[in-house]
């Protein structure tokens, strides 16, 4: 082998290691402003390289056919098929793949809960280049990722003696109040979950009995209480 041969071989090795090495990240965001300041932010990393970017929870199961990508930066709310849904389905089917839950929304319960689901890493949507690299890093390692603004949180709900009655619902019920809570009716959430009208108004009456309300603006009103969901501009808390 002459000398040029043997340079080209260990350049080709090289090149084999570095392409193994990359992490691997599909995007899922319904907003492409989003996808495309996510991927800006990844573009400098050396050993990630985004394969593909979704917007919508039916397509990011399509890619992940596609692409087998390492990990999903996963936007949990999203119309049709939404983040919690597509973690459920990925967990069942492909449970190599590593979701990172991107959310605008920090307050307990719902960390602990999609952690619960399936998800290793959980970031809000304000997190900068330098923590997103991060939470990709740990969790390709099979390590659980949580900021510290989310862990600490965490912790002080763990501690308080009265939690949020929102401790008490399922992740199933957990996933259909924040279908109701978003605007969409019985019969879509079925569509959507591919569940009857009927199983989802199981899950609703089992909602109301466990939070001692009775109809679906009241549920609206309690998670924007509790800070479940985001609260209108106008939305003025009189208690």
């Amino acid at each position: 082998m002459t000398p040029a041969n043997i340079i080209q071989l260990y350049l080709f090795i090289d090149f084999v290691v570095k392409e193994h090495d990359l992490i691997k990240v599909l995007i899922v965001d319904d907003h492409a402003l989003v996808r495309m300041g996510i991927r800006r932010l990844l573009e400098d990393l050396p050993d990630v390289e985004v394969v593909a970017d979704a917007e919508s929870g039916e397509q990011a199961l399509l890619l992940v056919k596609k692409h087998f990508p390492d990990v999903l930066l996963l936007d949990m709310k999203m119309p049709g098929i939404d983040g919690w849904e597509v973690t459920r389905r990925l967990k069942k089917t492909n449970p190599a793949i590593k979701v990172i839950a991107v959310t605008a929304m920090s307050t307990e319960p719902l960390p602990a809960r999609i952690l619960q689901l399936g998800a290793m890493g959980y970031l809000t949507k304000e997190s900068g280049a330098e923590e997103m690299a991060s939470a990709i890093r740990t969790v390709a390692k099979g390590k659980k990722y949580l900021s510290a603004e989310i862990a600490q949180r965490m912790a002080i709900n763990s501690l308080q003696e009265r939690g949020s009655p929102f401790d008490r619902l399922s992740e199933r019920e957990m996933q259909v109040m924040l279908m109701i809570t978003s605007g969409m009716n019985v019969q879509e959430i079925a569509e959507r979950l591919f569940l009857s009208s009927k199983t989802i108004n199981g899950y609703r009456y089992r909602m109301f009995d466990k939070l001692e309300i009775t109809n679906d603006v009241e549920l609206t009103y309690l998670a924007m209480k509790h800070r479940i969901i985001e609260q209108p501009i106008d939305f003025q808390d009189e208690n």
